[in-house]
């Protein structure tokens, strides 16, 4: 169960980051962000858009399971740390 919410988790994560790209690209257009600075600004704007994803994920899994309190929020933070560990392994690849 865990390895198929992690692997809609990097589903979703990848589908998210072309558009997360895009929008990324177009808020450091917006902010006349060149160089470096734009680099920088974009490669943090996608892994918060990644970030967010997950959470979003994480909360609904935890939702359709029905978890409340400190069960959810457990369930939550380990779903977030897989979708972490995942991400990272599928860009190290």
């Amino acid at each position: 169960m865990r390895l198929m919410i992690a692997a809609m988790t990097l589903a979703l994560t990848a589908s998210l980051a072309h558009a997360a790209d895009a929008t990324c690209e177009a808020k450091a257009a917006d902010k006349k962000l060149a160089g470096a600075a734009k680099s920088s600004f974009v490669k943090k704007c996608e892994k918060d858009a990644a970030a967010s994803a997950a959470k979003a994920t994480c909360a609904t899994a935890a939702a359709d399971k029905k978890l409340a309190g400190a069960a959810k929020n457990s369930f939550i933070k380990k779903c977030e740390k897989d979708a972490a560990a995942g991400a990272a392994s599928a860009a190290s690849k």
